[in-house]
């Protein structure tokens, strides 16, 4: 057998024990007439010791030894003089008599070791270079632990497990989807998933009242830290269910996660916040509450004809920074360049410093008197030492966003923002549709099955801007891990929603008529939602992108820059799936 044993199961209690080891040289140090070599493998490191007193010859081959060569030891176990308490196998080490070359190893572009010269793209093309990294496969080890204590979670709950297709109809509605020609049917194309959403809610139909996959999704959008071009979901529907009942499993299963991941106990219940009041308090409909500076409207208490930009504004806000009085003309500066970047959107910051002994200074004193800062300082609820900063703009909404950008930089100067702090939570009541510059017409916040609010069903001829859904979301640290909804379960309901988001009757039979003709056979009321797996993992392990929680991601322009994909396509592959490529 190559090995026994693997690098990181050997202690004291194996002294003297014959073992064969292999993996991957990670160093190797020449002391004299010895040479010590670090073997690792996928469960740790392991020091080799050899001899040249005792096997000049082995000696010679182990001093021939590069970086990241694949190779088998036979030796016996010993304890070491110098032990290494930094290291699980630290106590022994292995006594070589017998060296196999597996695989010789050109120099690695860069160190396998958790602090590594390997920068982002670097790394992904050498992918499975990078996934030697202790800091990389604990990652993935957590990943699969993840899935396992899912599946058992819910395995509990009474959930099957189902695979739906992975090539589905195009579903234009929504972020775009990925396509695939089709050969045998020319000029016709499949799509990939961007969520089992319609399957699932068929399965429900079918009388699978618990359903959940470890479902791969795709969707062709713009990236950032925490979006993929493919990606995983928990994904589950539930039959004959409210809302309150989707909530609580899924807080049981979150709690469970927390507990047996972390060892972290989340509350008992956790707290339900609308989106309205999110929107209010946080300009998020994912706040952060790892951290307070609630916004707090100033309106009545900064409109006094006095400063145009405040008296002119549809919206004046602000945050107070506890203790933050000190900050120096620079530090304020680079919080006013902060929020002029285009990211915010800005055109301008005011402060106020309530100082510890009592005087006020603000940039906007030649305005206010002394008389009006202290009216603010009651209204913000701020004491002396603290910091009021002040935003305005001619679009509430829109002001709030760079109002929360501003309250999240705040709380990472601050130290805030503490990756082993955990503070989880559930918005619910989002609006049913949001208004789309682009497209001109009102768009499903989620998507088109999802259930109106009961008592809002009355607005929906009149007024759909007003509607509320039954929509919950799932928040944790100011990231969305999931979300969901109940679904709209009757034909004639889901017509009309089909006709306010403008699909012609045609239109909706032609995309969604195999879910319509579905309602007609006794669709049971029903609901789900849907974790992202990787932003949950990306928590888990305190990690601020999602791309290391993956084993092969692409890069922040969607591409694999170690397959080298998207690439182009032989022309005889176009000519046979009656393609044409024009550029």
């Amino acid at each position: 057998m190559y090995r026994t044993n693997t690098c990181g199961e050997l202690r004291l209690s194996h002294v003297g024990q014959a073992v064969t080891l292999a993996g991957w040289v990670q160093r190797t140090r020449k002391m004299g007439g010895m040479t010590f070599v670090d073997l690792r493998d996928r469960y740790g490191i392991t020091q080799l010791v050899f001899d040249e007193s005792r096997d000049a010859e082995l000696t010679a081959q182990a001093n021939k030894l590069g970086r990241e060569y694949c190779i088998q030891a036979v030796g016996t176990v010993s304890e070491r003089s110098n032990k290494n308490p930094n290291m699980p196998t630290g106590d022994i080490e292995i006594i070589v008599t017998g060296l196999t070359m597996l695989s010789t190893s050109d120099t690695p572009p860069f160190t396998i070791e958790d602090n590594t010269d390997g920068g982002d793209e670097l790394r992904m093309k050498y992918r499975y270079l990078d996934l030697r990294r202790a800091a990389v496969r604990k990652n993935l080890e957590l990943r699969h632990r993840m899935t396992i204590l899912v599946r058992n979670f819910l395995d509990s709950r009474d959930f099957i497990e189902v695979e739906t297709p992975i090539l589905v109809g195009s579903t234009p509605e929504g972020a775009r989807d990925f396509v695939v020609p089709s050969r045998m049917n020319p000029g016709q194309f499949y799509a990939l998933p961007q969520s089992p959403q319609t399957l699932k809610q068929l399965l429900m139909v079918s009388g699978f009242d618990r359903y959940f996959q470890i479902a791969k999704c795709f969707r062709d959008e713009d990236l950032r830290a925490d979006r993929q071009p493919e990606f995983t979901q928990i994904d589950c529907e539930m039959s004959f269910v409210h809302q309150d009942d989707v909530l609580e499993v899924f807080e049981d299963m979150a709690r469970y996660l927390f507990k047996e991941v972390r060892g972290v106990e989340l509350p008992a219940k956790l707290r339900q916040m609308t989106w309205a009041e999110a929107m209010r308090l946080y300009g998020s409909d994912k706040p952060d509450l790892r951290f307070g500076m609630t916004f707090v409207e100033v309106m009545d208490v900064m409109k006094k004809g006095k400063f145009s930009v405040f008296d002119d504004a549809a919206y004046i806000g602000g945050i107070c920074a506890p203790g933050c009085a000190s900050y120096t003309r620079k530090q304020l500066d680079q919080l006013t360049e902060f929020v002029k970047r285009p990211q915010v959107g800005a055109k301008g910051l005011v402060y106020v410093k309530y100082n510890e002994d009592g005087t006020v200074k603000s940039s906007v004193d030649k305005f206010y008197s002394e008389e009006d800062l202290l009216e603010l300082k009651a209204a913000m609820g701020a004491k002396d030492g603290d910091l009021v900063l002040l935003l305005s703009g001619d679009n509430a909404n829109k002001t709030r966003v760079q109002l929360c950008a501003l309250r999240l930089e705040m709380g990472e100067r601050l130290g805030l923002r503490d990756d082993n702090k955990f503070e989880c939570l559930w918005i619910v009541d989002f609006p049913l549709f949001e208004w789309s510059d682009e497209e001109q017409r009102l768009m499903a916040t989620h998507h088109p099955f999802t259930m109106p609010n009961p008592d809002d069903i009355p607005l929906l001829d009149e007024h759909p801007e007003q509607v509320r859904a039954v929509a919950y979301d799932f928040v944790c640290n100011g990231i969305e891990v999931g979300g969901g909804s109940l679904r709209i379960h009757d034909g004639a309901l889901q017509e009309k929603m089909f006709k306010i988001l403008g699909f012609t009757p045609e239109r909706a039979m032609a995309q969604f008529g195999f879910l319509i003709n579905a309602f007609k056979y006794g669709a049971p009321p029903h609901g789900g939602l849907a974790f992202g797996l990787d932003r949950f993992v990306s928590i888990m392990a305190g990690l601020d992108s999602i791309r290391d929680c993956i084993a092969f991601p692409k890069n922040n322009s969607g591409r694999d820059v170690m397959l080298d994909a998207p690439s182009e396509l032989e022309p005889g592959q176009l000519e046979e799936l009656n393609l044409k490529v024009t550029l």
